[in-house]
């Protein structure tokens, strides 16, 4: 952390100083044209000014403290030898200054009301960047069965798959099983070239994409040549029980109410369970019920199920995302 001390400028009471030490450091926290100082002037609505190696926060009281505590993590980050990228940035805006982070190889997840969330994977360290993404992966392992409910872009499957990898990398598991409907295909399946694999990889990329963002692409086609990890349709799991698994339903607001209870009773011995899906993506036909919805309904007074919400606000997509899902979630009384 910056060991500079805070001094109130003679010329306005309303600027800061912030030094720190590293000068090499300065340059990665300000990025390439200052760009990271401009996401953090826009967000909060303050002015800041580098002089050497201080950095000058001009504002009101409240955002120019925020700015002071979201600076200080960042350069503690940096310290720490980890990397400085806008998803970094964008997590402490949101969610605030936390606890220092351990070391990469101590334990993964760090609990506790002040205490900083983080998933270790083989490729990289991911971070919750709202308190209700970080509120599921505590969910996540603290359950064997939970529900991540809410509009697209706010991390519930890709937040599931890396707690997946995690658990997989430290025994905790023995194999990763991510699974979602394919209802665009439907019956037309059969008509789509190739084998069945090839039919429905293009419903499954997404997990795909997910999942080599966590494993060296060699390791992670090893895993899935050796069935450790498998991908497939919903359909697939139908007589399987799935003992010491990490399993994830993927956009479950399109399985039908036979289809949940057909998988939600796959949960064998040693395994956990996640259920991601967006209520207001239902793709099933007309007077089919969703799953997802009759699950919700029937299950939430059981304690030991989780069910954890998101908004347009825990969006961690382009910013426009948020903003469209905002007018159509005003649309929708009319």
């Amino acid at each position: 952390m910056a060991t500079g001390a805070l001094t109130p400028s003679a010329k306005d009471v309303t600027e800061s100083l912030l030094e720190f030490p590293d000068n090499f450091l300065l340059i990665d926290l300000c990025g390439e044209y200052d760009r990271n100082l401009t996401t953090i002037e826009n967000s909060l609505g303050v002015q800041i000014l580098r002089r050497g190696n201080q950095l000058a926060i001009i504002g009101e009281d409240g955002p120019r403290h925020d700015t002071l505590d979201v600076l200080r993590a960042l350069y503690s980050r940096l310290e720490a030898g980890r990397s400085l990228d806008p998803g970094d940035i964008d997590r402490e805006l949101r969610m605030g200054h936390a606890a220092d982070a351990s070391p990469a190889d101590q334990i993964e997840l760090f609990k506790g009301d002040t205490a900083r969330v983080e998933i270790k994977t083989r490729k990289k360290l991911v971070e919750p960047r709202t308190d209700a993404q970080k509120a599921y992966v505590n969910a996540l392992f603290d359950h064997e069965l939970a529900f991540g409910i809410g509009p697209a872009g706010t991390g519930k499957t890709y937040l599931a798959v890396a707690v997946g990898v995690n658990m997989l990398i430290s025994g905790h598991v023995d194999k990763i099983i991510l699974s979602r409907p394919a209802v665009e295909a439907g019956e037309k399946l059969g008509y789509l070239p190739g084998d069945m694999k090839e039919k429905v990889d293009p419903y499954m990329q997404p997990l795909y994409d997910a999942l080599n963002d966590f494993l060296p692409g060699k390791q992670a086609a090893k895993m899935m040549e050796e069935k450790v990890i498998e991908i497939a349709p919903l359909a697939f799991m139908r007589g399987r029980t799935l003992s010491n698994a990490f399993v994830v339903l993927d956009e479950a607001q399109n399985a039908t109410t036979m289809q949940m209870k057909m998988f939600l009773t796959r949960l064998g011995e040693g395994s956990r369970m996640v259920i991601t899906g967006d209520r207001t993506q239902i793709d099933l036909p007309r007077g089919v019920n969703s799953g997802l919805w009759d699950a919700e309904r029937l299950l939430k007074n059981i304690p030991k199920i989780s069910f954890n919400y998101f908004t347009s606000k825990d969006v961690v997509r382009h910013p426009l995302v948020a903003a469209i899902i905002e007018a159509y979630e005003a649309d929708e009384p009319r």
